[in-house]
């Protein structure tokens, strides 16, 4: 199968990988209305075209938190993603390098902080969630410190784990023991280049960044449980203040849906949001990002940088969500998968997917730079 979309990896994605994993990719929490509202209300911005336009030159490059951006995107932490492809953070970063975009490292990553580092040649970001070992998050915040990592994504929408049957059903989550050990490596053996490539040979399979506080258990062994037990639910906005006296570079928060929030975090002295309901994985039912966004962004825009993520799927979609009020972009789904199906290749054809839908875009509603996408790109109902 030759891929020529997001669409095509994500089929690709599911030929190769273990059902678990698929499933952990693909799915959302509860019925996955949010998560198909995502994909479904980006889709319905109906864009304004202008024709006979000077579109010769078309520049997407852009600057987020003073770095330099080849276009406005970056990849999006993602748990796990390394269990994709072997040791696949790595393969990862190296391909948004090459693209000029920046890569954002889960915190719940396969590879460490310190493996990604030696497989990168720039710093990348990096994404914090607020565990209940605040000595332990010293000391990841240390170590994102002393790598040069620019940017702190600070995660603030899992307080508890959102309900994900599609994981249950799988055996992903709720199957600890022996029996849940069987049934995913049944689903393994059905995969055997997965099994091969990463199984055998990607090892050591594990949460590389918090290996020292998981006590022993595999990342495979009720993961959501895993999470459950260790995130804060007490968290609130004064973990911001614990944060800021550890993290002197950019602090972004991600999980922002209500612009009273927005405002909150911008008093609080973040340096950006992002506008996000974790992919819908979390609190099922709520808006869109894409909906969500404009509100938001009428809210602290100019005060802060406003990012979006959410039912991102091609370079088309990166421009709607920059008309409807981000400076940038994140792309979470798109790269794994894509990871997941080819490897750093399949990661490097994504993101030139995304550059040349985005060119298109552009020249097609008449805008040569980042700078002028706004409002006035989206057709109004009705307009003469």
């Amino acid at each position: 199968m030759i891929a020529a979309s997001v669409t095509d990896y994500r089929e690709l994605a599911r030929r190769r990988l273990p059902h678990f994993l698929f499933e952990y990719i693909d799915g959302g929490s509860y019925d996955q209305v949010t998560l198909g509202r995502n994909v479904s209300d980006l889709a319905a911005v109906a864009l304004r075209q202008r024709v006979l336009r000077d579109v010769s030159h078309i520049d997407l490059s852009t600057t987020l938190f003073g770095q330099e951006m080849a276009m406005p995107l970056a990849l999006a932490p993602v748990g796990l993603a390394g269990l994709n492809a072997r040791r696949g953070e790595c393969q990862a970063v190296r391909a948004a390098e090459a693209a000029g975009v920046p890569f954002t490292l889960s915190t719940v990553s396969a590879c460490s902080l310190e493996e990604v580092a030696a497989a990168a040649t720039k710093p990348f970001w990096f994404q914090l969630y607020m565990l209940r070992d605040r000595g332990f998050m010293r000391e990841m915040i240390a170590r994102a410190k002393a790598l040069g990592c620019p940017v702190l994504m600070f995660t603030v929408d899992l307080p508890l784990p959102g309900s994900r049957y599609r994981d249950v059903r799988s055996g992903l989550s709720g199957s600890p023991g022996l029996r849940g050990d069987i049934r995913r490596a049944w689903q393994v053996l059905r995969r055997p280049r997965w099994a091969w490539d990463v199984a055998l040979h990607g090892r050591p399979l594990m949460m590389g960044n918090v290996a020292s506080v998981i006590e022993g258990h595999a990342p495979m062994a009720d993961f959501l449980g895993w999470l459950g037990s260790n995130f804060d639910p007490a968290v609130s906005w004064d973990a911001l203040e614990f944060i800021r006296a550890e993290w002197d570079g950019a602090l972004v928060i991600k999980g922002i849906l209500d612009p009273d929030d927005a405002r909150a975090a911008t008093r609080l002295g973040a340096d950006g949001i992002v506008v996000s309901n974790h992919g819908g994985r979390q609190l099922d039912g709520v808006l869109s990002s894409a909906r969500a966004l404009p509100a938001i962004a009428d809210a602290v825009k100019g005060d802060m940088t406003v990012l979006a993520d959410g039912g991102v799927r091609s370079g088309l979609d990166v421009v709607r969500m920059l008309a409807l009020g981000a400076d940038g972009v994140l792309i979470g789904r798109p790269w794994v998968l894509a990871l997941a199906a080819r490897g750093q290749a399949g990661v490097r054809h994504v993101l030139q997917l995304i550059e040349a839908e985005m060119r298109v875009a552009m020249a097609l509603t008449g805008v040569t730079a980042v700078a002028d996408i706004d409002r006035t790109i989206i057709a109004q109902e009705g307009t003469a």
